[in-house]
């Protein structure tokens, strides 16, 4: 767009595609050459990878907005930026989405067989795995997406097969037996962060335990999973429970089964919870399991990974091959025919389901792959503790210590066939398993060439957890992994503290003897209006490109950017989007007038204005830059975009572009060059400090101040000058306080503000010599046809007041208002207030209400009762000033 042809009304559907091809059709992305005499000279972020499958949310919306935000400010620093970009292959989330393809077609992936199977995947994700990316470069993103990396690729691959080796040789990975999450649909042990916990109806069922000595009588049992009884080990009762000290060590008999089990004592049981007796299943429960370990309990399997009934001896015949729920029914109801049930009582429970299938999830003895995890962990929590690593905010370090300091090895293995297969063969003719770097041509302990590979995957998370140094070339020393790792912040939220934060820290500080980051911004969670979690069922969903598409991406980003606070969650309206839509059409609306009134003036950093109101818009925005910077240094996004929305709408363009009309307007020629070369500066200055959070409309305005050829993109921040005339600042200020109390006058007592009125002004000579040096500008915003001078102590008869610092602003109202309609107006408008704020301190005093409504209801209440007391106490003010002119 060449000067002096920016269009009327900014549209946002059509700068913001042409400055996006700009930037993507060029290397303003890419990281400078490292600098050898700079050796602080580079800044990194690594994108949290996206799922392949994924399509952008708020949430997505949110934490890429303050990615680039920082990013951008660095660039803009001159630093040479990483903004590393990827996305996560997503093992079970993807294989999910191609196996309902395959539904669709009437076939399952056993049917094609593994590599056929891959082979659709990979087909699927070169066709429809990168809406995402698309999606993130539509919202602004400057990745270097020339760099872009996935997680299943070839290189990656490479270093996730040389940590697991690693890993395997030091004995930190091992292979073992255990209780696993077993997803039944899925058919794949998934992580106990991959959990789901919610509360459920269901039943617990009493059930009758006969003495095997006298089968007259009998122990009663209570359990919400009946079916499994047929795994019972044992029933266990506390130590110290009188009522069950002489049945320790005696043995039951297993309902349906004949079969014999032992009373055990064990401090687990809760004497005072259902009848103090409980059975003990440890192939299918986690508590049992510990209580099967300490007693050393066979661990007896009766499901089969479908979650029906296994076919073996622990299992009678008829319920062999039910379905689990199935089984639950006729177990149920064979024990009420034998007289075994003693009662069923409605229970509400917390059920696991797994996250992605929502199948309840079974506790599965299984063999699968660990890492030996704390010997991993205790560096990594050292690195906190002694601040290499910082969380912001800092009280997300004790959530992180918690699991740190308790944590529990990792199942790495998945049973899946869409991931990174696990580098281990096992042998046919012996026991050995061969775990390499490359594939083996024969067994790595009897020779043989009978070797198959595992069939199972890594857990996604295992390769995500190195994605800072893999990303960057690891392990080959590469120039990007000496210039930009350990990078300097990761961006996430609150809710991957333990998927992944905690998996990188401890795998980077193993395998580079380095942290992967020193900040770790842990961002709040979006919410809708109401501080409702936003969900499709629920109805309350905000699309981020549905928002993008109407109000725009700037309007978005700085949205989003203006509501994080550290630590709260978002409550996100769109009519917040909205009203900084009307902020980037202010911003547009100040540059165009800029732009039609330059005349031959260019911006010029370096000018020395003589006006003391150029002297004071350089200063301000001097001063707002030290404020972002500070902001942006401490992680205060919404310090940074409220100082540059008071400074941009307020300062500049209510105040200044007003005040420089004076000089544009005016006849002295040497005023209305420098105030056309200050306009230019100053609006220079603030689009290179809003380019962060609102890249489009800053890099369409520079592109119109400097040239078609000009990117913001790539050029310096604003660098604040330290020699500014404070003298010139305070009689700007003085003007602005004087300007501000008389249109506060005006519209307190509805006077027209087009209206040109008569103004007296009381106070010392010295005021009154600053005031006067600017007396033109201030009659000229305050619209003012005549302004009078008195002494201090003066007193204008009939005539609003409005007290200042130093000085008082007396308006005679005479002829300007009608006083006694005047007060009739007022006074309706208090008598409505009086009752508005009646009604909410009848609320707000009611224990009920206080109690009883959510707490965001009882903010707003509280909120609207001191705006309205605010308003009354400004209507009466003007009240009392009508009374004086009676």
């Amino acid at each position: 767009m060449s000067q002096h042809e920016l269009a009327k009304t900014y549209d946002p559907q059509a700068v913001e595609p042409a400055i996006n091809d700009q930037w993507l059709n060029s290397d303003a992305f890419r990281p400078k050459t490292a600098s050898s005499d700079q050796p602080d000279d580079s800044y990194c972020i690594v994108i949290p990878p996206p799922n392949v499958t994924g399509s952008l949310h708020m949430g997505h919306a949110f934490t890429f907005t303050i990615q680039d935000t920082l990013i951008r400010w660095q660039r803009l620093k001159g630093k040479s930026t990483l903004w590393q970009p990827g996305t996560d292959h997503a093992g079970i989330a993807t294989q999910m989405v191609v196996e309902r393809l395959l539904d669709k077609e009437g076939v399952h992936r056993r049917d094609l067989g593994r590599d056929r199977f891959l082979d659709r995947v990979w087909e699927w994700k070169e066709h429809s795995g990168g809406t995402i990316v698309n999606q993130l470069k539509r919202l602004g993103a400057s990745c270097d997406w020339s760099r872009e990396r996935f997680t299943l690729d070839e290189g990656l691959s490479d270093a996730v097969r040389e940590v697991f080796v690693r890993l395997y040789e030091e004995g930190l990975i091992y292979r073992g037996k255990r209780l696993v999450n077993w997803d039944p649909v899925l058919e794949t042990a998934v992580s106990d962060l991959e959990v789901a916990h919610d509360e459920e109806q269901g039943h617990f069922w009493h059930m009758c335990y006969p003495h095997a000595d006298d089968p007259a009588q009998h122990v009663i049992v209570a359990t919400t999973r009946p079916e499994t009884m047929f795994g019972d080990a044992a029933v266990a009762v506390h130590p110290d429970d009188e009522r069950y000290k002489a049945l320790i060590g005696k043995e039951l008999i297993l309902p349906l089964t004949g079969r014999t089990i032992p009373v055990i004592a064990d401090e687990y049981v809760d004497p005072a919870f259902g009848t103090g007796c409980v059975k003990i299943t440890p192939a299918h429960d986690f508590n049992d399991y510990e209580v099967g370990k300490r007693h050393n309990l066979p661990l007896i399997n009766i499901l089969t990974p479908q979650a029906h009934m296994l076919d073996c001896e622990f299992v009678p015949q008829k319920f062999r091959g039910m379905e689990r729920y199935e089984a639950r029914e006729h177990v149920v109801a064979d024990l009420d025919a034998e007289g075994l049930l003693y009662k069923v009582e409605e229970h509400t429970h917390q059920v696991g389901r797994g996250d992605r299938s929502h199948a309840v999830l079974e506790p599965f003895l299984t063999d699968q792959w660990y890492v030996s995890i704390k010997p991993l962990a205790e560096p990594a929590i050292r690195a906190v503790e002694e601040g290499e690593i910082r969380f912001v905010p800092q009280f997300w370090e004790k959530t992180y210590f918690e699991w740190m300091r308790n944590i529990q090895d990792w199942c790495i293995s998945r049973q899946l066939w869409w991931g990174h297969r696990i580098p281990a063969w096992y042998c046919g003719a012996c026991d050995h398993i061969t775990v390499s770097r490359e594939t083996p041509e024969c067994c790595g302990g009897c020779g043989s060439a009978a070797i198959h590979q595992d069939e199972d995957v890594l857990d996604t998370w295992f390769s995500s957890g190195l994605w800072p140094f893999s990303t960057l070339g690891w392990p080959e020393k590469t120039p990007e992994l000496e210039q930009f790792y350990p990078t300097n912040v990761l961006v996430t939220g609150f809710d991957i503290i333990f998927f992944w934060v905690a998996r990188m820290i401890m795998m980077g500080m193993k395998f580079t003897g380095q942290v992967p980051f020193r900040d770790i911004y842990i961002h709040a969670l979006i919410r809708d209006a109401q501080g409702q979690k936003m969900s499709k069922s629920k109805g309350n969903v905000i699309d981020p490109l549905e928002m993008s598409s109407k109000y725009g991406a700037d309007a978005l980003r700085f949205t989003l950017a203006h509501m994080a606070t550290p630590g709260r969650d978002v409550k996100l309206d769109e009519s917040r989007i909205e009203s900084n839509r009307n902020f980037m059409n202010k911003i547009w609306n100040a540059a165009r007038f800029v732009f039609m009134n330059r005349g031959s003036a260019v911006a010029d950093a370096s000018v020395r204005p003589q006006l003391d109101v150029n002297r004071w818009i350089l200063a301000e925005l001097d001063g707002v830059a030290v404020e972002v910077d500070r902001a942006l240094v401490e992680y205060r996004f919404n310090e940074a975009a409220g100082s540059l929305y008071n400074f941009i709408w307020g300062t500049y363009c209510d105040w200044y572009v007003e005040a420089a009309k004076v000089s544009l307007y005016g006849d002295d020629e040497a005023a209305k060059v420098e105030t056309q070369t200050v306009m230019l500066t100053a609006l220079e200055g603030w689009l290179k400090l809003l380019h962060p959070i609102c890249p489009f409309i800053t890099e369409t305005l520079w592109q119109e101040l400097h040239g078609a050829d000009a990117r913001l993109v790539t050029a310096s921040w604003h660098t604040p000058r330290e020699d500014h005339d404070m003298d010139a600042m305070q009689r700007m200020r003085r003007v602005i306080e004087v300007v501000t109390a008389i249109r506060s006058i005006r519209g307190e007592m509805n006077v027209n503000p087009g209206k040109r009125i008569e103004a007296v002004i009381a106070c010392d000579a010295s005021v009154q010599q600053a005031l006067q040096a600017e007396e033109r500008l201030l009659m000229n915003l305050a619209r003012l046809e005549s302004l009078n001078w008195i002494a201090a102590d003066g007193e204008v008869d009939g005539a609003a007041v409005a007290p200042l610092a130093d000085a008082r602003v007396y308006l005679p109202l005479a002829g300007l208002v009608d006083v006694a309609e005047e007060m009739a107006r007022l006074g309706k408008n208090i008598a409505r207030l009086e009752k508005d704020i009646a009604m909410r301190e009848g609320k707000l005093g009611n224990a009920k209400f206080r109690d009883n409504a959510p707490a965001d209801v009882v903010a707003k209440v509280q909120e609207e009762l001191a705006e309205a007391k605010a308003k009354q106490s400004e209507m009466l003010a003007g009240m009392e000033r009508l009374r004086a002119l009676v």
